[in-house]
């Protein structure tokens, strides 16, 4: 268990490499081939701490900070960058809206069972025709005396199908209004809830991405997280730390490629030596090795900031769009590597390839970070 005394990050980092490295390494191709998304190995994490990391102990969780968050998620993400999104999702999403905007009774009840593991989180913005665009939401909540009336749906929703519960932001007032979302949480199997479709994705095939649905959903007041209309301000600061999330798995997935891409190029030989030896491929490494510390630094510089209690909107936007575009960016320039080899499911950098995508759009996609550090910058 992650607890106060495995403070020092280099135990954690170790605990997380041998974790991946028996339970996760000798099953991703299987797992990617399949689309099977490993719930045991959800719970199998939950038992080793990282399904609460940030989850206090009073609630059964961690209690650990967002610097060992990252870590944690870089060490996840560096073997199976789809296990690191579904790990990403569940602490950063529905755990960390309950614990920021929770009564004491709901925590009480929610945290516990997703800081082990037992319950799988879901988080549910992201609608067919809403995406960056949330404000003009369709899912709809309408009051009726001591309980809402849910209807609509949510689309790309990781653990649609498999969480437990889910968080969910609906319409309680005009569209494009600031005010006019709230937040629930809804526990799988309330009547009037169900999963849809899963998607056929590219990549992060091992982890579970499907819709969440909505038909005459009743559920009580006392499901509420926080005051009606605050869903969509709520939603912007769970984006904050979730986009250091994105950026966490972004640097492992990275990491992944290049550790693949040096290792094979000193080992491959052409001409009588090692393809490393060659300046075209030793300068690729030298430019993967770059970005990559760089993306590092702007990833924990965010998680400093977020420990310290400071507002990381930018850093976090910052760290995300940089991480990520390196994350497409490395990992293509392994698949160069490797030549017509990277170009098969032999090696591990074409599933790096496919994975990295994902980093650009998830939790806003590149170009809403541009605009989010624009406006940050110009700001007054």
């Amino acid at each position: 268990m992650l607890t106060e005394t495995a403070e020092n990050q280099a135990l954690i980092e170790q605990t997380v490499r041998d974790f991946a490295e028996r339970n996760i390494r000798p099953y991703i191709r299987e797992w990617d081939e399949a689309q099977h998304f490993p719930v045991d190995v959800m719970h199998q994490m939950g038992e080793l701490g990282l399904m609460g990391i940030l989850v206090p102990p009073q609630y059964g969780g961690s209690g650990l900070g967002y610097r060992e968050y990252v870590a944690a998620l870089i060490g996840i993400s560096r073997v199976d960058p789809s296990i690191g999104l579904s790990m990403a999702a569940h602490n950063s999403l529905c755990t960390n809206h309950i614990l920021m905007f929770g009564t004491e009774n709901q925590k009480g009840t929610y945290l516990p069972k997703l800081a082990s593991g037992q319950w799988l989180g879901a988080w549910g913005l992201t609608e067919p025709n809403t995406g960056s665009d949330a404000g003009n939401m369709r899912t709809v909540a309408v009051k009726e005396g001591t309980e809402w009336i849910l209807n609509g749906s949510k689309n790309f929703i990781t653990h649609g199908k498999s969480g437990d519960v889910a968080v969910v932001i609906a319409r309680t007032g005009e569209p494009g209004d600031k005010h006019g979302a709230t937040a629930f949480v809804i526990e799988k199997g309330t009547p009037g809830f169900s999963a849809g479709r899963k998607e056929d994705k590219l990549g992060m095939r091992a982890s579970e991405t499907a819709e969440l649905i909505f038909q005459d959903c009743r559920i009580s007041d006392e499901q509420r997280l926080g005051e009606v209309g605050e869903g969509f301000i709520q939603s912007l600061k769970i984006l904050d730390g979730g986009r250091i999330s994105i950026a966490a798995l972004s640097v492992g997935t990275a990491l992944g490629a290049y550790e693949a891409a040096r290792d094979y190029a000193k080992e491959r030989k052409q001409f009588g030596q090692s393809i490393s030896r060659f300046q075209g491929i030793a300068f690729k490494l030298a430019d993967m090795y770059t970005d990559i510390q760089a993306s590092t630094m702007l990833t924990y510089n965010a998680a400093d900031m977020k420990d310290r209690g400071e507002k990381v909107s930018l850093a976090s936007s910052v760290a995300k769009y940089h991480a990520s575009e390196t994350a497409v960016r490395v990992s293509n320039e392994a698949v160069q590597v490797f030549g017509g080899y990277g170009f098969t499911k032999d090696y591990p950098v074409e599933k790096f390839y496919r994975d990295s995508k994902l980093c650009t759009i998830g939790e806003g996609t590149s170009e809403i970070q541009k605009l989010v550090i624009s406006r940050e910058i110009l700001r007054g």
